[in-house]
Formats: structure tokens, C-alpha cells, sequence
């Protein structure tokens, strides 16, 4: 956490505003979602997968190495600097273990047995809400958007394949019940960079958080209970399954429930997977092996524009890209709602050029502190909305790790906009944030306990 403290320091003292630096990134995205979505009404098949997201991106590479200031050297060492970066390759190792876990579980049999047995115990029109459930649980339980989606994504895709129930629609699910459980959780990243930042307790940002994020469930819930759709063909009975093939996944979702760390849980998850695969003749050592390998290029794409998305983000923040978007919304302040909608589209569009929520809480910290001291904004409403903007913008970026984690699991069956529509409990928590800052309510606790401003300004002077 340091590190990033340090890191988002000198974002704010470092460069000054240049629009200019946007331009890689506008040119990716134009790049990549233009073609896809004029390959997607033209009617060619799997229009998100035939121009590359890596290529798109690596020529946003290209075109800030053109345009941006100082030499090829320092535009080079900037680049690496980004991609090397701790969170980047962090959320890259999480790819692999997660697509190699998946592989071996699948080559196993696993798959198959984890499907069934959910299926013998639960109607088909409450898996979704299931999945949304479960893994908001893991994820507020570890603090980890991402361990969440390792944990459970292979068992709702072969959910998906099993019951004919809309893939999009059930990686949609599995991604807004990540962040779901995120943006609540006490011990995530995001949490504490948010509270810290606003020097505010977690338990009464966690408060104000829970009137809206809560809602925004329930009515993701409802939605899901009555649109989710069902299944081409629905067995009443009899399924097929073997209770030692499913111990994988149980001690992956145990674990990472415990607050296990998320490599040694993926990482025992494969070996143990492999090992049942080889007493049951369903693998050797030699294709236990393949299949871990299978699994890791499975995730070769999000990987590669993972790592080259954090060297972009980087040559553009230190370029003055970010800097720009800071004061354009700086200027448009004028009041105590413009001041919460101003901390809540900083932090968004903080993630949206950087890709990375808990790095766009901390590089806003101390610019919503200001805001909130200047126009007597509560700091426990900032830093709830500062949390909730980074959930909403993170778990919707087509870049963005988690919708990557499930294209690449998804094996390009997936593309982004076939999930970015279906992503409701997103959708409904930025309504009931936006909100919130016109009708009060989810300030119950600031009106049973106002903020101190004398006392704040005394102990900052």
C-alpha cells in the first residue's frame, strides 16, 4: 500500500494537464470497440476476437511513444515501470492460476460433477441469484474482487454449458456479485484506501455504503429471479455426479472464505484437482501437466493486454492524461451535490484511464478531502462514494481485470459487449449512488452524528 500512497503522490505533484496523453488511449478504444461493434452488426462471428485487444492496445503503445514528450529511453523506462508494476502482475498470476485451475478441474471431470450436484439441490431459476450470492459472500468475506471470480467463475461457466442459461448473462452475474462484496468489504484494498484517505472509521463508511449498495442488490436480485430465462432442457431428476471430484472446488470456495491467500488456494486447487484426476485415470502426470499449460495460454490474451494496459496507463498518468481529467472536473464545482457528483466522476474516470480502483481512490484521496472540506461535503459520503464510483467503473471497463478473467475463461465466447449490457447490479448501484446525492437517503448516520468541521480544521491546523 505504500507504494501506491508514494505512487499516487507524485501523480498529483508530478505533471501538468495535457489532453494530448488521452490520445493513445481514445485511439485503443476507438480501435478495439469501432471494429468490434461494426463487426457485431455486420453479423461475423465472434466480432470482439478477430481484431485482437493486444494489438489494439500495443498500437495506443505505438502512438504514445510518437507523440509523447522525452526520449525513446524514458518513454521506454516509464512503459516497463507500468507494466512491472506490483497490481498488474498480481492480477495477471491470479489469470493463470485461474485459468489452469479451471483446465485441470474440467479435464478431471469436475466440472461436470460440481454442475450436477448444484443442479440436484437447486431450481434452475435460483442459480443466478445463487452465483450473484456466493460470490459477493467470498468476495466481502476476502476483501478481493478477484479471488472471488477466480474462486467461482469455472463452476458458473460450466453452470452456463450445462443448463443452456445465457453465458453473458451468468459472467455478467458473477461480476457485479464480485463487486458487490468489494465495495463492502472491510478489508479491501479499496475500502481502506477510501477511509484512510478521508481519515474516516471503516464501519461508518460501511453505513452509509450499505444504503445504497444493498438496494442496488436486492433489485439485481429481483430482476434475476424473474428475466434470468431458462434452460433449453430441464432434467427433473437423476443427475450424475461424484462427491470427491467436487472437493476442489469446495476447498477453493472454503478458503478463499477464510481469508486464504489467493495463490496458495488456486495454486492447492490445481494440484489437488490434478491429483483426483490421476486416481480416477482421468489424467497422468504428463497430461495433468498439459492441462495446466492448456489452461495458462487460455489466458494468454487478457494477460498480455493486462501488462501492456499498465505500461499505456502509466506513459499516459505521467504525461498529464490524468491530471487533465482532474481539473476539467475540478473546474465544474460549484456546489455541495456538484462537489459529491465531482469526488464520484473523479474516481471514475481515474479507473477508466488507469484500469486499477484502488490506485484511483488513492490518487483522489486528497483532492476529495479538499472538495469535501471546501463545500462541507460529509468525508464518510465521500469516501463511500469514492468507493462505489471505482466499484461501478472497474466492474464495467471492457480492460478492466475481472470482465478479462471471464473472457479469457469463456475461451472467446464472450466478447464485452455481450456482457457490459447485462451488468444490472453495476448499473443499479451507480443509479441509487447518483441518487443518494440528491435524496438523502442513506445519511441517517450523519444526521444521528454530524461531522465536526471545527474540530478537523483545529487538528489540521
Amino acid at each position: 500500500m505504500k507504494n501506491e500512497i508514494d505512487k499516487a503522490q507524485e501523480i498529483q505533484e508530478g505533471p501538468k494537464a495535457n489532453p494530448i496523453a488521452l490520445l493513445p488511449f481514445i485511439l485503443f478504444l476507438g480501435l478495439y470497440l469501432g471494429i468490434g461493434i461494426y463487426l457485431q452488426v455486420t453479423g461475423v462471428e465472434d466480432p470482439f476476437y478477430q481484431f485482437p485487444m493486444p494489438v489494439a492496445v500495443s498500437i495506443g503503445v505505438v502512438l504514445a511513444f510518437i507523440i509523447l514528450k522525452g526520449t525513446v529511453a524514458e518513454k521506454t523506462e516509464t512503459f516497463l515501470a507500468g507494466m512491472g508494476e506490483k497490481n498488474i502482475l498480481t492480477m495477471c498470476t491470479i489469470y493463470l492460476l485461474a485459468g489452469a485451475f479451471s483446465a485441470v478441474s474440467e479435464a478431471m471431470g469436475g466440472v461436470d460433477s460440481v454442475v450436477n450436484f448444484g443442479l440436484s439441490l437447486a431450481p434452475v431459476n435460483l442459480l443466478t441469484i445463487g452465483l450473484f450470492l456466493i460470490t459477493g459472500f467470498i468476495s466481502i468475506s476476502t476483501g478481493t474482487s478477484m479471488g472471488a471470480l477466480g474462486a467461482v467463475a469455472p463452476i458458473a461457466l460450466g453452470f452456463a454449458q450445462e443448463t443452456g442459461l445465457s453465458l453473458p448473462l451468468i459472467m455478467a452475474v458473477i461480476i457485479g456479485g464480485a463487486m458487490f462484496g468489494d465495495n463492502l468489504s472491510v478489508i479491501s484494498d479499496t475500502t481502506i484506501a477510501a477511509t484512510t484517505s478521508q481519515g474516516v472509521k471503516m464501519r461508518d463508511k460501511f453505513k452509509i455504503n450499505l444504503f445504497i449498495a444493498v438496494p442496488a442488490a436486492l433489485v439485481t436480485i429481483v430482476l434475476l429471479f424473474f428475466f434470468s430465462g431458462t434452460p433449453d432442457e430441464l432434467q427433473t431428476g437423476g443427475y450424475d455426479y461424484n462427491l470427491i471430484k467436487i472437493i476442489p472446488y469446495i476447498f477453493v470456495l472454503i478458503f478463499a472464505i477464510a481469508g486464504g491467500n489467493v495463490f496458495l488456494v488456486l495454486t492447492s486447487g490445481i494440484v489437488m484437482a490434478g491429483l483426483i484426476g490421476m486416481l480416477y485415470g482421468e489424467l497422468n502426470f504428463l497430461t495433468f501437466g498439459q492441462e495446466i499449460y492448456d489452461g495458462f495460454l487460455s489466458m494468454m490474451n487478457v494477460f498480455l493486454v493486462s501488462l501492456i494496459t499498465g505500461g499505456l496507463a502509466k506513459m499516459v498518468t505521467d504525461a498529464g492524461g490524468l491530471q487533465y481529467l482532474v481539473d476539467s472536473i475540478n473546474k465544474r464545482i460549484t456546489s455541495k451535490n456538484s462537489a459529491e457528483l465531482g469526488i464520484a466522476g473523479l474516481v471514475a474516470l481515474t479507473d477508466a484511464a488507469i484500469a486499477n480502483n484502488t490506485i484511483a481512490i488513492i490518487i483522489n484521496g486528497p483532492i476529495a478531502k479538499k472538495i469535501s472540506r471546501t463545500f462541507k461535503v460529509d468525508p464518510r459520503r465521500s469516501a463511500a462514494l469514492m468507493d462505489i464510483a471505482a466499484c461501478v467503473m472497474q466492474g464495467a471497463l471492457p480492460y478492466g481485470a475481472q470482465i478479462l478473467m471471464v473472457m479469457g475463461l469463456t475461451g472467446g465466447a464472450v466478447g464485452p459487449l455481450d456482457v457490459i449490457p447485462l451488468l444490472w447490479y453495476q448499473g443499479l448501484l451507480a443509479i441509487f449512488g447518483i441518487m443518494s446525492i440528491f435524496i438523502p437517503f442513506a445519511n441517517k448516520l450523519i444526521k444521528d452524528e454530524p461531522w465536526d468541521w471545527e474540530q478537523e480544521e483545529s487538528i489540521e491546523g
